[in-house]
């Protein structure tokens, strides 16, 4: 056969190869989906986990064999409503526990409360928890006496706390969101930070200042404002190093930009490890969505991959991955015990799938029903 027609008809063959293959993995997505529908309630909605107060930020870990959830604890503190969320004005957090995805939580009560950090003056936001060396670790923000977020520690011989409190933030900490990942060798690192209220954009120089912009840098064509990793000392109570820069980028390697809002960093930094590779997970803010990007090893970079979770009633999104009994899970928040009120929010879970390749399949957290803007 001359090449010059043995040359198209391979070209067919690696198409319709292509197309078989693009169908296969659309049929195995559509699948799956129909499944995760089955499992929901008859509104098509994932149920809170937790009703008698309100809850947000879910940290979910499996310690004892059971999935402990360390969530900010949301209530109408009478504070106006503002972009700074001054309205967030949490002063304590409980722990909750399940021993089965759909069984009954246990609530554990107050694991710390405002009062008892010594540091702090208020806003106990979105907390993280670890185990090692024997004991477990509890990792909040709060504004100290000058108004500015830093992130504090707090130790107990039981994951559901009581949690003692050590009475300086964490050298070196500074923002929101602290989120610790350890990895399959032990080594343990926290991610950090989330711009306007959460006042990353305010470091932007390497140090603090208070009259830096309220909001994000602002101009489009610019890297966006980065989130942060430290590596943590063996004791997990410190800093081993001070904290890098953990870089997004997109699929052509370079920076995302700030203009670039349903891509860019905003805040609710999350790693998770699958298949030998790191997840970072991520939150847009002002988009609503949560997004995620893959990388080779803690520091990243990460190259962006797409959506993990379409945009929920109310205006944040904040969340977690955690793995459990061969399966993996969700862990994210919404508004609907509160009618939309956005600071006031209750944690909800639901099963998290991939594609063969790894891709996060998207989950529309209302199943077919109108999106919310």
């Amino acid at each position: 056969m001359k090449l010059t027609y043995f040359l198209p008809f391979v070209a067919f063959i690696i198409s319709c190869t292509q197309q078989r293959a693009s169908q296969n993995q659309a049929a195995s997505i559509t699948a799956i989906t129909d499944s995760l529908a089955e499992k929901q309630d008859s509104t098509g909605t994932a149920k809170p986990l937790i009703s008698k107060r309100y809850s947000a930020d879910p940290s979910a870990h499996v310690f004892e064999g059971k999935i402990f959830i360390y969530p900010s604890h949301d209530y109408d503190a009478g504070v106006p409503e503002n972009d700074n969320g001054d309205h967030f004005a949490m002063k304590d957090y409980y722990v909750y526990s399940l021993d089965s995805i759909g069984g009954q939580v246990t609530d554990h009560g107050i694991a710390l409360q405002l009062s008892d950090v010594p540091w702090a003056a208020k806003q106990l936001w979105a907390p993280d928890a670890a185990f090692k060396n024997g004991k477990y670790y509890l990792y909040f923000p709060a504004k100290d006496k000058d108004g500015i977020f830093r992130i504090g520690v707090a130790e107990s011989d039981r994951p559901q706390g009581p949690f003692k409190a050590y009475p300086q933030p964490i050298k070196y900490s500074f923002s929101i969101d602290p989120a610790v990942f350890t990895d399959t060798d032990g080594q343990s690192y926290m991610y950090f930070g989330g711009i306007w209220g959460g006042q990353l954009q305010k470091w932007a120089s390497g140090s603090f200042d208070p009259k830096g912009p309220a909001f994000d840098l602002g101009k489009g064509d610019e890297p966006a404002l980065a989130p942060k990793i430290a590596k943590m000392e063996p004791g997990m109570t410190a800093f081993a190093e001070e904290p890098k820069d953990v870089l997004i980028l997109d699929g052509q390697g370079k920076p995302l930009k700030s203009g670039d809002h349903e891509r860019r960093f905003f805040e609710a930094a999350w790693v998770h490890k699958y298949k030998g590779k790191y997840y970072f997970s991520y939150s847009t803010g002002d988009t609503h969505l949560l997004c995620y990007a893959i990388g080779d090893n803690p520091y990243g970079p990460f190259t962006y991959q797409g959506v993990i979770l379409k945009p929920v009633l109310g205006w944040t999104t904040h969340h977690s991955i955690v793995e459990f009994k061969g399966k993996w899970y969700l862990f994210y928040h919404d508004t609907e015990l509160s009618d939309g009120k956005t600071h006031l929010r209750n944690v909800k879970v639901t099963e998290l799938n991939y594609t063969a390749d790894g891709k996060i399949i998207p989950i529309d957290p209302y199943h077919g029903t109108a999106q919310p803007n």
